[in-house]
């Protein structure tokens, strides 16, 4: 193993123009936003994601912003079915030959606790999350060690050194996925030194952007709030008792309608949009950083953590956390 780290992908001065870079969830959010900015700097892109019609929109605004002879592919997979991400990386392979950048994004919400929530759901959840990232990183290996240079990003997220999302509420399968990830991109580090060298990794984590994760997790779990069933109606008024919020007074299309403004207010209102994010881990990469913390909240959040490891699941640094303004423990 050798010490001299070869040149981060995308730091020379031409940038990203040329390269080839896969995006997983690249329909909205942070993944429709990369495909955008790596488009316009000249890279070609291919992206996965469960709604065609959400691609069909990355890939048009991907295009008008893009330098002639730009390539957007698109194409339909559920990343937590290995099948289906294998036959994307072979569409890829077919039309590119190569890759250079792999960014492992997709990612859900949901499964928040391991004793009252269904187990499908939970490992749905964890399946995407996690085993989207494991099935992208073996598929694309080959296509990745084809090219000169290759850089894997996978993203965590805050909840990936911090398994919370506060006091009362659940976190466990997104949390639990959330680790994997860093751990898994943590040994990557090492792994591609010493059998891969032209390949290095970088860990990202966000924390608080304003994306459709929400409600596309909902989707997901066929959980939208305009469908929401008399039952699941139910489970959350007994959820927000739990919180200490009345809902006597509210009816049932009054719990829909309010699930739905909280689900937009989480994208609507997030410190940090998507783009911003988006140009934060591009720049990262360019950098060759292989640990990124997106967000003003994931940098104070990260700080904290590490001062005060064994108090950080205490009443006393929710308290710290919300005195600072560093979360939103209104999603759950």
């Amino acid at each position: 193993m050798t010490d001299t780290a070869p040149a981060p992908v995308g730091s020379g001065p031409g940038g990203f123009a040329g390269l080839v870079a896969v995006i997983t969830g690249g329909g909205t959010g942070m993944g429709r936003e990369l495909a955008v900015q790596l488009a316009a700097e000249g890279a070609s892109v291919a992206i996965c994601d469960l709604s065609a019609d959400q691609m069909a929109e990355t890939e048009r605004l991907a295009l008008a912003g893009a330098p002639d002879g730009i390539e957007v592919l698109t194409h339909v997979a559920d990343v937590s079915d290995e099948a289906a991400v294998v036959a994307f990386a072979a569409a890829v392979g077919e039309r590119f030959g190569r890759v250079e950048l792999l960014f492992n994004n997709a990612g859900i919400g949901g499964g928040g606790s391991l004793v009252t929530d269904e187990r499908e759901t939970w490992e749905r959840t964890f399946n995407i999350c996690w085993g989207g990232v494991y099935h992208s990183t073996r598929a694309f290996l080959p296509l990745l060690l084809a090219a000169e240079r290759g850089h894997v990003v996978n993203t965590s997220s805050i909840n990936g050194f911090w398994a919370s999302l506060g006091p009362t509420v659940s976190h466990s399968a997104y949390s639990a996925s959330k680790f994997a990830v860093r751990g898994f991109t943590e040994a990557l580090i090492t792994d591609f030194k010493l059998n891969a060298p032209t390949l290095t990794a970088s860990v990202v984590m966000p924390g608080h952007i304003g994306t459709e994760i929400a409600l596309n997790s909902a989707r997901i779990h066929d959980s939208e709030p305009k469908d929401l069933t008399a039952e699941q109606v139910a489970e959350i008024r007994e959820r927000m008792e739990q919180r200490g919020l009345d809902l006597s007074g509210a009816s049932d299309e009054d719990v829909r309608l309010g699930v739905q403004a909280m689900f937009e207010a989480f994208r609507d209102d997030a410190p940090m949009d998507a783009a911003t994010a988006a140009t934060v881990i591009l720049d990262g990469v360019r950098a060759g950083r292989w640990r990124i913390l997106v967000g003003d909240d994931a940098h104070q959040l990260d700080e904290l953590v590490r001062a005060t490891p064994e108090a950080i699941y205490d009443d006393s640094f929710y308290d710290l956390l919300a005195s600072r303004g560093i979360m939103n423990f209104g999603l759950g």
